[in-house]
């Protein structure tokens, strides 16, 4: 009855604790808690709970003759109070768990309440009721249940940390072993030798314990970071996604309205409604480059927001590239003549075959390596290139702009990424280069950019090859890019 209530207390304080593995301020059960279960423990000592023992079976086995009176009463209160309370805590704990969570409570539950149910019935109320003690010496098997389930909640739940435990096991075998060695000791020299033994021994475990706690609780911390950042991942691919197809939305409506003014400033300056003025027709021209940047930039983020999502699609066809650069070439002329500046088409004349290519991605690409030309030069001259070197095309871009420098070479073809010299210079997004790399890289070929350094100008490039094969219709997937 004595170690009954103290096994009452114990539970109630790990309810408490659980799951954590330490008392804190937190968790500590107030002070008078403990001074009145000391009380009931000494009042189970004395006639107040028990008057009488006396022998039963083979004289080998002793029970309780009668009950002491009140002394009972506050014993039993006290303990099931005690049980009933940190069954309690549990089941407050519970609530809103789930998964392993809530599993490792149902385990504990489990055992706590098929232990004490044992207990009380057997051991307290059964044997009050009808004087019949023989399940008393059965109550240590009656803890049976509580062992048997918060074990495989440890093994299959990790319900507590199983390294703990075992580390503290052996540690504790290890020194009730040395513990034995002093008690054996045949003299006072193996006394003094074995003491600081165990000393020793009682020091390195204190040592170990804290290390392996102090590990175990790094572990967790890893991981539940490691569970927090995952989380965090997938919410930030949702907002990606989110904002990939916002983009794309966007883009959509606000590419109808300049794309309606491109076809009303094309058909004025072409004289459709009559001749225009030459006052007003340099405004309107302007007016229409400026418009055709604006849908330029649309484009760019339409092409990267289908990257994105992975719906970018290519249609390869036989292609004359020497026209296609040719148009392009043409079509950007007389901005360039506009600034002043030198523009040349030194492409060879000889026929070059034609080759399997997309033919409006391809021009997207040489029209966006010449616009930047233009952009980027304040003087100076702009030779546009196209050749066959071997079994591959050739199309480069030669300026006398404001070059770039080693560290913004690897830069440029990057998503969202410009030059320094290059934000300084003119407005955009920094996504031309990102999807002309793109665009290029699924006609298998390659782009780069060289400079001798900042204020040398700058020749950028890409090359196709001639016999690539690709389906007349393909679609890719960009969405690990």
């Amino acid at each position: 009855m004595f170690t009954a209530i103290w096994q009452a207390y114990s539970f109630f304080l790990l309810a408490n604790v659980y799951p954590d593995e330490t008392i804190t301020q937190k968790n500590r059960p107030k002070p008078i808690l403990l001074l009145v279960v000391s009380l009931v423990a000494l009042l189970t000592l004395t006639p107040l709970v028990f008057s009488q023992i006396i022998s039963v079976g083979n004289e080998n086995s002793i029970a309780p003759k009668a009950a002491g009176g009140p002394g009972l009463i506050i014993f039993g209160v006290v303990a099931i109070g005690l049980v009933i309370a940190g069954i309690s805590k549990i089941l407050a704990k519970r609530k809103g768990t789930l998964g392993t969570e809530r599993k490792q409570y149902n385990f504990f539950l489990l055992g706590a309440v098929l232990m004490f149910t044992l207990i009380i019935f057997f051991n307290f109320i059964f044997a009050n009721l009808s004087q019949n003690y023989n399940f008393i010496p059965l109550g240590a098997a009656f803890i049976l249940p509580f062992i048997i389930s918060t074990a495989y909640g440890i093994l299959k739940h990790h319900m507590f940390s199983a390294k703990i435990i075992a580390t503290e096991i052996i540690t504790f075998f290890l020194l009730v072993i040395t513990l034995l060695e002093v008690i054996l000791a045949k003299n006072s020299t193996e006394i003094v030798f074995r003491v600081i033994i165990f000393l020793i021994l009682l020091v390195v475990s204190i040592l170990l314990l804290r290390s392996v706690r102090k590990e175990v609780k790094q572990r967790e911390q890893l991981q539940i970071l490691s569970k927090q950042l995952s989380l965090a991942n997938e919410k930030l691919k949702a907002l990606d996604q989110a904002r990939a197809e916002f983009i794309s939305i966007a883009s959509h409506q606000l590419r109808t309205p300049p794309s309606t003014v491109k076809w009303f400033l094309s058909a004025i300056l072409s004289g459709d409604y009559g001749k225009v003025p030459e006052d007003i027709k340099v405004p309107l021209q302007k007016t229409e480059r400026t418009n055709n940047h604006l849908i330029s930039l649309i484009e760019d983020m339409l092409n990267v927001s289908r990257i994105e999502r992975g719906k970018m699609e290519f249609l390869f066809e036989p292609t004359d590239i020497q026209d296609l650069a040719r148009q392009a070439f043409e079509q950007l002329e007389p901005i360039a003549k506009e600034k002043g500046l030198g523009f040349k088409f030194a492409a060879v004349t000889e026929k070059i075959p034609n080759i399997s290519a997309d033919k409006e991605k391809i021009r997207q690409v040489m029209n966006n390596l010449m616009d930047n030309a233009i952009k980027y030069s304040v003087a100076g001259e702009i030779i546009v290139d196209l050749k066959q070197e071997g079994r591959k095309l050739v199309f480069s871009v030669k300026d006398s702009g404001k070059g770039i420098n080693a560290k913004d070479k690897v830069q440029i073809f990057k998503k969202f990424s410009r030059g320094k010299e290059s934000i300084k210079s003119s407005a955009g997004l920094g996504l031309g280069l990102y999807v002309a790399k793109i665009v290029i890289e699924q006609h298998q070929g390659k782009i780069w950019a060289e400079s001798e350094g900042e204020g040398k100008g700058s020749t950028f490039y890409f090359s196709i090859p001639m016999d690539a094969k690709k389906s007349a219709g393909a679609s890719f997937d960009f969405t690990a890019d």
